[in-house]
């Protein structure tokens, strides 16, 4: 049976009203009406799957360096909330553990995008494929993972291959069915910018296509019109609203 997919999706939980990739992002994405988010996931040094999209910490804490140079000790200590909004301080980089634990009661699905540091994919896959095999809530609908990095998702192909799995390009490639198929891939993740009429058809009639980050009602309309699947986007209230009204 095809997974039900969702068609509007929290982008780094709900990144237009709270900071990314938190628990508080988590809490605001279900207020604004998401029913399921995105988020981003690499390894700390000591091999930790935690909630960071960037490689390095500087953007989006109160530190410095790359993730995979602290542990994890370390990095909960950094604010990670203060450079969005003073209502913010004191919200801390959540671990995969901690985020699961708050989507399971906010009865929210999710996307999580592995994003390994170089020469990190296989790692980054297994490790998190298997923290979802083994933790992820029943009562939840399946976890989808994606990644631009084809070794992050073979690796979670092999360590849980029954966890769905997403090829995430900037435009889409002429090979995309090609890789989509090596790497086992049951849809495909793009940049809206480089998506065109004739392009969404194409992809959409194969494999299911979302597209990354809409945040123009007007711009989901058009792609939904199109054929596209799901949109990610950092204000999941406007996207749902625009869309309910059509």
């Amino acid at each position: 049976m095809a997974p039900t997919w969702p068609r509007i999706v929290g982008h780094r939980g709900a990144a237009g009203a709270a900071p990314e990739n938190t628990l508080a992002g988590l809490r605001i994405a279900k207020e604004l009406g998401a029913r399921w988010v995105e988020l981003d996931l690499r390894l700390t040094r000591d091999r930790c799957p935690v909630l960071l999209h960037d490689r390095r910490v500087d953007r989006t804490t109160d530190g410095r360096g790359a993730a995979e140079d602290l542990t994890w000790s370390a990095l909960r200590r950094l604010d990670a909330g203060a450079w969005f909004a003073p209502q913010f301080r004191g919200e801390r980089v959540p671990s995969l553990m901690e985020a699961i634990a708050l989507l399971e009661e906010l009865e929210l699905g999710a996307v999580f995008e592995l994003k390994p540091a170089p020469a990190d994919g296989m790692e980054t896959g297994r490790v998190v494929a298997e923290t979802l095999t083994r933790h992820w809530p029943r009562k939840l609908p399946p976890p989808l993972v994606s990644s631009f990095d084809a070794a992050a998702l073979l690796a979670a192909r092999a360590a849980a291959p029954e966890i769905s799995r997403a090829l995430a390009v900037g435009a889409v490639p002429g090979d995309w069915q090609e890789q989509a198929e090596a790497l086992g891939c049951v849809a495909v993740h793009a940049d809206h910018r480089a998506l065109d009429q004739a392009l969404v058809a194409n992809v959409a009639a194969r494999l299911p296509l979302w597209a990354y980050t809409v945040n123009e009602p007007e711009r989901a309309r058009e792609l939904f019109a199109w054929g596209l699947t799901a949109v990610f986007t950092d204000r999941p209230d406007l996207i749902s609203s625009a869309i309910e009204r059509t």
